[in-house]
């Protein structure tokens, strides 16, 4: 056992010694105060969610105590601005995990931890612990991004704090923007990932963390392998028995083709079940089930296979065979023989093609790390960093696609970060409509004045927002004031207005608050010195002495009666104006009909004799003499 257990050491520590690791960063950038703006790098954690191809604006604050966020918060953290929280914490004392862990439960947004010496930016990995045991579940909860920052600019940051904190002339909060757009390359409409993985599924916490993934992701995967948005590669480490150790025990259970690739014992009893090499060649059969599917235009294969061979074929069940591999091979549809031809002979004492790339592959180049621990996901050359959870994945593969170029996956409600349920997001919210500008999408939330109803709304997403434009009354009066009284409602949004709140007459204020008026106590009305005024919500009542009636638009009294002379006068008026209409009418009627009679004979004096023109000379007859 202790020569299994100096081996598997030996194997690993190759890995490290010509290992290249190259820490992933983010930009933090201060907007105010104006005096420090500036742009810093921060280093990626390797846990949480960082927000791939998106930003985020925040209020930077630094507990007054628990500064290294080691123990859990007794308060919920807000900003005066109500923007998201970016909690400053101290390192130190306790796991990085846990420091984003109590900041999360206390309502941040993200995390910033300080480093306590000066040194070259490092990241912020898992507890080792997580995969043994299960006291740090919490870690796989973590949905917020964390990043580390240099000791110098963290104590600029503090300092500023306690500026702001006595001095009103710095301004109300220290502001930065989180920048993740360049974290993730995103140079064209095709995104490359890989995976790297293990056949293995008894090696605890690390194996169900990948079948899981895998299993989740396949759906996603399938679908942008076939629309051709992607490219993916699967891959398996490998490692390689020292020269002086070939013919030994261990490298023989734990190597093929004569130590040349070599796999961990499953379970690390050489006495026992499964070998390490058993893992190699089902590792190697993996990576040629891709090839052939990639061959025959059918790469999406791949993770059918996986997710079918786990179901199928499980270590645990006693399963993990060539027999049951090959099974699922021909229930695929793919060539066996192809895949035979791809695996070459595992025995044989010579370089196995397909198992070399895959060693030569885990070397880092460019801008990517060594590959020496499993699992690794690699997007675009770029270390994915981040829990392996579908979404997160997603989100990150996403922002490797050319802005504007995302396929519909990308823009689903399946990609929302849920941001926006707890406190709208730091974003505007109309209580009374449950609207809010915050708006979840895979880059993170925006807070952005939403459209509701057809209505636009128009403000800076954080604490405030207008509705503008036709309609916009009916949406909570368009956020000008109302209120209700005896059933009667009033409001200071005026439809013919497209934007800006008006007070109703009766009323006085900027539109936003209307009070009011009391045009009695103010002499705007019913001060004629017979009235007597009253004041009413939105109005007056106003009431003259004794018989007299208030006539408003004159702001007089006028007498409500008249005496019975006054009645005969009106009555004669009315009898004389009647009179003279009548006969008016009966005058009109006889001229119209005098002139009616004439025009009638003038018209007919053109086509007939009449009476008066009988005696007039008439032509003589022909038979006639003279």
């Amino acid at each position: 056992m202790k020569a299994y257990l100096g081996i598997t050491a030996f194997l690993f520590l190759l890995g490290s010694v010509y290992g290249r690791f190259i820490v992933e960063k983010s930009s933090v950038k201060v907007i105010s105060p104006r005096h420090i703006r500036g742009h810093h790098d921060a280093a990626l954690a390797n846990f949480g969610v960082p927000n791939y191809g998106g930003t985020l604006h925040g209020a930077v604050i630094y507990p007054d105590k628990n500064s290294n966020g080691c123990e859990k918060f007794d308060t919920t953290f807000k900003s005066k601005s109500r923007r998201p929280v970016i909690l400053l914490l101290d390192r130190g004392e306790c796991y990085f995990a846990i420091k984003a862990w109590n900041a999360q439960n206390a309502g941040a947004a993200a995390v910033l931890i300080v480093d306590n010496v000066d040194e070259p930016l490092l990241t912020m990995d898992t507890p080792e612990e997580f995969f043994s045991d299960s006291s740090v579940d919490y870690v796989e909860k973590i949905n917020i991004p964390s990043a580390l920052i240099e000791k110098s600019f963290g104590e600029t940051l503090k300092k500023t704090l306690q500026k702001i904190a006595t001095d009103s002339s710095e301004g109300s909060e220290l502001i930065v923007k989180m920048d993740w757009r360049e974290s993730m390359p995103h140079p064209d409409e095709r995104v490359e990932y890989e995976f790297w993985t293990n056949s293995n599924d008894e090696c605890g916490e690390r194996c169900e963390e990948q079948l899981e993934f895998v299993k989740n992701f396949r759906g996603h995967a399938q679908l942008l392998e076939r629309g051709g948005y992607t490219q993916f590669t699967p891959h398996y480490i490998t490692w390689f028995c020292p020269e002086p150790f070939r013919l030994s025990r261990q490298c023989k259970s734990q190597c093929i083709n004569k130590g040349r690739y070599c796999a961990p014992d499953p379970e690390q009893d050489f006495g026992e079940g499964y070998e390490g090499k058993d893992v190699v060649i089902e590792n190697l059969r993996q990576l040629c089930v891709h090839r052939v599917a990639n061959e025959s235009g059918h790469p999406w294969q791949w993770w059918d296979f996986v997710v079918d061979y786990d179901a199928r074929c499980s270590m645990k069940e006693k399963k993990y065979s060539k027999e049951c591999a090959e099974t699922v091979v021909r229930d695929l549809g793919l060539s066996l023989d192809k895949v035979h031809k791809c695996m070459g002979d595992p025995d044989a004492d010579t370089e196995n093609a397909v198992l070399k790339k895959e060693q030569e592959d885990q070397v880092g180049h460019d801008s990517r790390s060594d590959v020496t621990i499993l699992p690794t996901l690699v997007v675009n050359n770029i270390q994915y960093r981040g829990k392996l959870e579908r979404t997160a994945v997603l989100k990150a593969i996403c922002a490797g696609f050319k802005e504007s170029t995302e396929p519909h996956v990308c823009l689903s409600p399946d990609m929302e970060t849920n941001e926006c349920l707890h406190n709208s997001g730091g974003c505007w919210k109309d209580v009374h409509l449950n609207v809010t500008a915050c708006k979840d999408t895979y880059r993170g939330r925006v807070c952005q004045c939403p459209v509701v109803r057809g209505v636009q709304y128009q403000g800076d997403g954080y604490t405030s927002c207008e509705a503008v434009g036709p309609g916009r009354c009916a949406m909570n009066h368009g956020g000008c004031w109302s209120e209700t009284k005896n059933g009667i409602t009033v409001s200071a949004c005026l439809d013919s207005r497209l934007n800006g709140c008006t007070c109703p007459p009766g009323f006085q204020g900027d539109g936003y608050k209307c009070e009011d008026v009391d045009e009695c106590k103010e002499k705007l009305a019913c001060t004629c010195p017979e009235c007597s005024c009253k004041n009413n919500w939105g109005g007056y009542e106003c009431k003259c002495k004794g018989n007299l009636l208030y006539i408003k638009g004159e702001d007089t009294c006028v007498a409500k009666s008249v005496s019975t002379f006054g009645w005969f006068v009106i009555i004669l008026v009315l009898s004389c104006v009647v009179g003279a209409g009548i006969a008016g009418y009966i005058f009109y009627r006889y001229r119209l009909r005098s002139y009616m009679d004439t025009e009638i004979m003038a018209i007919m004096s053109q086509y007939m004799p009449l009476d008066n023109q009988h005696n007039e000379a008439q032509p003589l007859r022909q038979d006639s003499t003279a």
